[in-house]
């Protein structure tokens, strides 16, 4: 590690901001010991806030029915491969009533965008698990919607809405999707979000395909300047039913360095380490916790579906990621000097929390 990649690191850890062209010098500039320094700095600073608190959130999965066609996902609509299925309303509230005994309370209802249920559908679900189990917290992770379904949403309950804005950089942004996905609307949709009082999640793959260090310094000053709750990433991993099956994937290595840079940005975020993480390296959460991740979202969803929500190939969808195992991971989470709670894991509020600005076109 370079004397210049040390002095930004710790510049970042105090100011949590730098320009444009030092978060791509980072970016260019990774080496093992750079990692290793950043993830001790950013470990720190996590426990500052959480101590040694992770999170878990209880993920269901409840539909792989999705509108749109990205190019890099398995779930796109062109996919005739893509084994679909709905889940109904009971199958989701049976979901929680089993995380809820395991010792979840947050659920996190993921599914494909603009597809089969309507916005009162939505609402609907929101309200009945609100109602079965008022001191739970719900995030919605469902894609795009107008304004209004957003506040809809909202009123009938919802706490949280994660939305990925996958990259920060338009030009970048039209390489990984069709021609009538739109980078101003997923833009306008983080910002309606946020505006209506949601804990609004953003997020982007890393090692996407077209993605270079300076597209990379894009995602990281967009987070800086958004200002969301939650930031999920995860390294890119191909699909074979996709226009990118034969690009390389992203890296557990290069991911967990960005989570170390995003702690140091928003020392409060919400960080998950992600099953994609867990998919490309078998002790990818670890590591990612190890780097300064705070948050770990098992699956609890029905088993017989699990397979089916395929966005990548290989993905992890039975052993120790599932719900059931909560021992499993509890053990893993320990080996990093870390913790599982059973608690909601709202964010916790600093002195240094700021709203955010106009979202920038970078």
């Amino acid at each position: 590690m370079n004397d210049q990649t040390k002095a930004l690191i710790d510049r970042l850890e105090a100011t949590h901001t730098l320009s444009l062209d030092e978060y791509a010098y980072l970016v260019e500039h990774q080496t093992e010991q750079a990692a290793a320094y950043a993830a001790q700095r950013a470990f720190a600073v996590r426990t500052q806030i959480y101590g040694t608190d992770v999170y878990i959130r209880g993920l269901i999965e409840i539909s792989s029915v999705c509108a749109n066609d990205c190019y890099y996902c398995g779930l796109r609509r062109s996919n005739r491969r893509c084994q679909r299925y709905q889940l109904t309303q009971e199958e989701i509230l049976d979901c929680c009533r089993e995380g809820y005994r395991l010792g979840f309370r947050t659920f996190v209802l993921q599914g494909g965008e603009n597809a089969v249920y309507s916005v009162e559908d939505i609402c609907q679900v929101v309200r009945s698990i609100k109602g079965a189990f008022p001191h739970c917290a719900v995030t919605l992770s469902l894609g795009e919607f107008p304004r209004g379904a957003y506040q809809a949403m909202r009123e009938a309950g919802a706490d949280r809405y994660l939305l990925r804005h996958e990259t920060a950089d338009p030009d970048h942004y039209r390489l990984l999707h069709p021609p009538e996905m739109s980078f101003e609307a997923r833009m306008d949709a983080l910002h309606h979000l946020h505006d209506l009082g949601f804990q609004t999640g953003c997020g982007f793959m890393v090692g996407s395909p077209h993605q270079t260090p300076r597209t990379l310094a894009k995602d990281l000053k967009f987070v800086e300047v958004f200002q969301p709750e939650m930031c999920g990433i995860g390294p890119f991993i191909p699909q074979k039913d996709t226009p990118f099956r034969d690009a390389p994937p992203g890296t557990a290595e290069q991911t967990c360095y960005l989570l170390s840079l995003l702690r140091l940005i928003k020392p409060n975020l919400l960080l998950p380490a992600t099953t994609a993480l867990g998919t490309i390296r078998p002790d990818g959460r670890e590591r990612g916790l190890a780097a300064g991740a705070n948050v770990v979202m098992p699956n609890l969803s029905p088993l017989p579906v699990r397979k089916k929500y395929a966005l990548y190939d290989g993905k992890i969808c039975t052993g120790d990621e599932a719900a059931q195992c909560i021992h499993c991971l509890s053990r893993r989470v320990a080996s990093v000097g870390c913790r599982l709670v059973t608690a909601r894991g709202d964010i916790i509020q600093t002195a240094s929390d700021r709203k955010s600005e106009a979202l920038p076109l970078l």
